[in-house]
């Protein structure tokens, strides 16, 4: 099937970023993407925030058959993004759609501070998706957008839209697997700057399981138990597959618990490790995407005392 305003000969996932810098000039590069979608009876959906998603729905001629999907609730975490997007793709194709169509929009990355799980989301899904027809567009807002998030948007996207209809490739694109081998620094949560409230060191899954309600400042019981699932498959990983010792970190304050897991090794060798299921069962790779469904947010570092992966419930800071 020809692909409508796509190069006609692409296969496969086509990944681009609106960087805008007004209401105006999002409304510019995104309505001709949904109008031809719809006019041309492909899926076509739009997960924004709540205020893009009305401004958008606003400036849609009514006759357009556009799905809206709450942005926030979608972007959650990014392996349940994963998970729910291939799921809905693999339904669309499955009832015979030659083109998908979808414009999102990841919430606060101006925040900063768990950007960094986020532009693991952006580089992986050039592989995750690729095996839909797929034309998504990734927006960013450039008035709130920090310069090194707009960086990593440049370096995850192979191209960009623009409001006049130009597809510029992207200088500074990366391949997936180049960019999450990176291991960028990933700054520590201010509580870490405290001594943590319960140290252990190889302790037992069941024991590392059972600190995280010693030090749970009342967080809802379904976040408190998530976090349990997402300690124990860690250390389990950690005992099996990395180097002595393991070391387990737990701080809390008044909104979140951070655990920080610590092992003498360098990690898994998988880039997209938590990000996308491995069959690799043997070596961890379940148990990471686990973890990644299970955590508010988990970051992952490198440094002279091996490799460490950091669990938050709660609200990240």
């Amino acid at each position: 099937m020809t692909r409508t305003g796509a190069p006609a000969d692409h296969v496969g996932y086509f990944h681009e970023a609106v960087c805008y810098g007004s209401d105006e000039e999002l409304l510019a590069t995104v309505l001709p993407f949904l109008v031809d979608g719809a006019d041309a009876k492909e899926p076509t959906v739009v997960a924004l925030g709540p205020e893009k998603a009305d401004l958008v729905r606003r400036a849609l001629p009514r006759s357009a058959a556009v799905t809206f999907l709450g942005g926030d609730s979608v972007y959650a975490r990014p392996a349940t993004v994963i998970r729910s997007y291939r799921e809905l793709f693999a339904g669309y194709v499955a009832d015979g759609a030659g083109q998908i169509r979808v414009i999102g929009e990841i919430p606060r990355p101006s925040l900063g501070a768990t950007w960094n799980w986020w532009a693991r989301y952006e580089a992986a899904i050039n592989q995750a998706f690729d095996d839909y027809p797929l034309w998504s567009l990734c927006a960013y807002d450039t008035r709130v957008c920090p310069s090194s998030v707009l960086d990593d948007v440049a370096s995850t996207h192979p191209r960009t839209l623009h409001a006049d209809g130009r597809h510029e490739p992207s200088a500074t694109y990366a391949a997936p697997a180049s960019f999450l081998s990176a291991w960028p620094p990933v700054a520590d949560d201010p509580l870490q700057s405290l001594p943590p409230l319960v140290s252990l060191v190889d302790p037992t899954a069941a024991r590392a399981r059972h600190a995280v309600r010693l030090v749970d400042p009342g967080l809802p019981v379904v976040e408190v138990e998530d976090l349990e699932i997402a300690v124990s498959e860690v250390v389990t990983n950690a005992l099996r597959h990395g180097r002595p010792p393991v070391r387990v970190r737990y701080w809390s304050g008044a909104d979140r618990i951070v655990v920080a897991v610590t092992d003498g090794g360098s990690g898994p060798a998988d880039p997209f490790a938590g990000l996308i299921p491995s069959h690799d069962t043997a070596n961890g790779g379940l148990g990471l995407w686990i973890t990644h469904q299970s955590c508010n947010y988990v970051a992952f570092s490198s440094s002279d005392e091996g490799f460490t992966l950091r669990l938050t419930a709660g609200n990240p800071y």
